[in-house]
């Protein structure tokens, strides 16, 4: 599979961006999904993950209440909205698919070595 991620751009703090991520050559119902920041000079840090139907999710505590991820399986399409962001927001995000059958529950898919495809980012940038 293919991933392809995109929505990413220049935002006041308190402002909202919607994050796409687009797959091609196979389902995104197959795959659980995640996304991923990293800012410069930083670690890849862990953003939400969504089992394969979506009932299931997980986020970063430093993200909780702000951000939502969703899917859209008909249109091959992962969402994460973004509300009230901060500057401390700005990074490269970057979506993820793992190949998992079963959902692992929450935590599992915070380590980026449970996933097995990665798309190019977008980059978010918050100003104060």
């Amino acid at each position: 599979v293919q991933l392809q991620a995109s929505g990413g751009g220049l935002v006041e703090a308190g402002g909202s961006l919607r994050l796409s991520c687009a797959a091609s050559g196979r389902t995104l119902s197959s795959y659980v999904m995640g996304w991923f920041r990293q800012a410069p000079g930083k670690e890849r840090e862990f953003v939400a993950a969504i089992s394969r139907r979506g009932v299931s999710t997980d986020y970063a505590d430093s993200v909780k209440g702000r951000f939502t991820i969703s899917r859209d399986n008909a249109k091959n399409t992962v969402y994460l909205q973004m509300n009230r962001l901060k500057p401390e927001d700005t990074a490269v995000y970057s979506c993820a698919a793992s190949d998992d059958i079963h959902y692992y529950g929450s935590g599992y898919y915070r380590v980026s070595d449970r996933y097995d495809y990665w798309g190019q980012g977008t980059q978010v940038t918050v100003s104060s």
